[in-house]
């Protein structure tokens, strides 16, 4: 899985509205790199134009992935050299200059995909991706891997609609990264099996009356701690998530059942119908009697 057999290189053509997707490929491609070998060996136009001692600066981002060797990499934002292993993702940003090469004793094997638009930018502005790490520790994974040859496949026959297809992929690549990142912060299963029991929790008394104190006492946990680690590792409060899952219940109901909106109501034990009927309304734009109407 390892080895590129074949060193490729595209640089993509762009057509009329493939920049209302919101995301475009500019370039893609793989290449090995021997051990004690010039870096980089491929020809690229002016605007890729790259030594490790100037470095350079895009107009885009770059996602490269190092799946073997190892070398270094540095950025304005990190300017210390940072060591660059396989399972490496390197996220490039636009305007950042950054310089990065393999280990002559070693080489590496590295995919790209360059990329731009507003579907990336709003990720970066939302704060999900940073200048200040750009580097991601992901492992050697085979999936991601078969997605960039998935681009290269596409990208090199051009047909119509590719751009929607490959770019579709590389937001794919970015949810992975992002998922692998975010739980590699979990390496202690004992907060992981805790939050999956208070989910599971949640789920089954979903129309009881027990309370999320009721849930971190059952569960052996301290109440603050038990509210922070939730949040901190699902993203939302276990309130939240027990009124979402109220909400998912709700809906279940309207759809599957003859029960009134009352009835319903009270199950999910909501106070009234009236704080029923708001709190559907504000999650869904319209209340729990249009919603059944439209279902049927």
């Amino acid at each position: 899985m390892s080895a590129i057999h074949e060193n490729k290189l595209f640089y993509l053509s762009i057509g009329g509205n493939d920049e209302d997707w919101g995301i475009v490929v500019t370039t893609v491609g793989s290449q090995s790199i021997p051990p004690r070998t010039h870096y980089p060996p491929v020809q690229h136009p002016d605007s890729h134009i790259f030594t490790p001692e100037k470095g350079r600066i895009f107009n885009e981002y770059q996602l490269v992935y190092i799946i073997k060797g190892c070398g270094w990499f540095s950025s304005q934002s990190v300017k210390k050299k940072q060591r660059v292993t396989a399972g490496t993702m390197i996220l490039l940003f636009p305007g950042e200059w950054h310089s990065y090469e393999p280990d002559t004793s070693t080489g590496w094997n590295e995919y790209w995909v360059g990329f731009r638009g507003l579907h990336i930018d709003n990720r970066v502005k939302n704060g999900f991706f940073s200048k200040e790490e750009p580097l991601h520790n992901i492992g050697v994974s085979s999936s991601i891997v078969d997605l960039y040859e998935d681009i290269i496949r596409i990208a090199k026959k051009e047909k119509a609609g590719y751009q929607q297809m490959i770019s579709s992929i590389v937001l794919s690549i970015l949810g992975s990264v992002y998922y692998k990142n975010k739980n590699r912060q979990y390496t202690d299963t004992y907060i992981v099996d805790k939050i999956n029991e208070a989910r599971d929790a949640i789920k089954n008394n979903i129309e009881s009356t027990l309370s999320q104190e009721d849930i971190a006492k059952k569960l052996g946990l301290g109440y603050s701690w038990y509210r922070r680690m939730f949040k901190e590792y699902t993203g939302v409060s276990p309130a939240q998530y027990q009124l979402q899952q109220k909400l998912m219940r709700a809906k279940e109901l309207l759809t599957t059942t003859n029960k009134n909106i009352s009835e319903i109501a009270y199950s999910l034990h909501f106070e009234s119908v009236c704080q029923f009927s708001t709190f559907f309304k504000k999650k869904e734009g319209i209340t729990p009697s249009e919603f059944r109407k439209r279902a049927h």
